[in-house]
């Protein structure tokens, strides 16, 4: 791999990880339209998803440490409590339920990642899936823009849930999460579509879709790194870093612009970009 292929590799990892596009399927187009094959180079692809780690990490330092630091503040006041109509609950403050919320969201794809990994891999490569995938991304995109337009009623209210989300919404969005391993299944936008389906709002969503994708991939490394399967890596040196440093500011980027377009712009914008990608795959591979 040149120096400039993976720059650009990572510049389309960066900035489709955050936007409702699907980073694993540009990946797979920009595989094939550079002639790079990076499938068998495990070290690469780590590489330029901890890079949008690291930026999402960035972007919400100050969210993330409120959170760690109320949670462990919190863990003394944790509690079991029971109402007096035998109803059992969970007496936290808003920071640990915030993080049980995510934690319950990634349940979905933790279960996809232990028992069909292979099948999934096995979707990788092929284009074709790819095209799919993007015609069933726009489609979400289309319709939670509809499910969640000004003065539309919603039957699911997320305004009575606590911290704008309640646990059977998180566990909606994560297994909206766990199908978007599919490549052309944006994961962004997914998560986002499914938790405004379901009621969530939007400035709660942003939010939330970001930071429940930290741990599966952050795990996955980890797996990765423990289990020895990175091997030697054909990239080299320079490509390596600079493909690290283009997914990273380009991930910072698309980050911060991809808030701002889900709390105020309409997400059927992307679902058009989707169907005409879709398209010229369908034509031209």
């Amino acid at each position: 791999m040149e120096w400039f292929e993976a720059v650009l590799l990572g510049l389309i990892q960066g900035l489709t990880e955050f936007l409702p596009v699907s980073s694993s399927g540009h990946l797979e187009i920009g595989k094939v339209l550079l002639g790079v094959e990076t499938t068998d180079d495990l070290l690469f692809t780590t590489m330029v998803h901890a890079a949008t780690v690291l930026s999402t990490i960035v972007v919400f330092r100050s969210q993330i440490w409120d959170l760690l630091k109320g949670f462990f503040c919190g863990l003394k006041d944790l509690k079991v409590v029971k109402s007096d109509a035998g109803k059992i609950s969970l007496s936290c403050n808003d920071q640990t339920d915030y993080l049980l919320k995510i934690a319950v969201s990634i349940i979905p794809v933790m279960v996809v990642g232990l028992f069909f990994k292979d099948s999934v891999e096995a979707l990788f490569g092929s284009v074709h899936v790819v095209g799919v995938a993007l015609v069933v991304t726009a489609l979400l995109l289309f319709f939670s823009d509809y499910a969640s337009r000004p003065g539309k009623r919603s039957v699911f209210p997320a305004n009575e849930s606590r911290n704008g989300i309640s646990y059977w919404q998180a566990f909606a969005v994560g297994i909206g999460q766990a199908f978007a391993v599919v490549p052309g299944l944006s994961r962004s936008g997914t998560t986002i579509s499914t938790g405004l389906i379901c009621g969530v709002k939007r400035d709660v969503m942003a939010q939330f879709s970001f930071l429940m994708v930290l741990i599966p991939i952050l795990g996955e490394t980890f797996l990765e790194v423990v289990g020895g399967e990175f091997g030697e890596s054909s990239v080299g040196a320079l490509a390596l870093v600079l493909g690290f440093l283009s997914a990273f500011l380009s991930g910072l980027f698309a980050c911060k612009v991809m808030i701002a377009l889900v709390k105020r712009a309409k997400l059927s914008w992307f679902a058009l970009y989707c169907l005409l990608a879709a398209l010229c795959i369908f034509i031209f591979a």
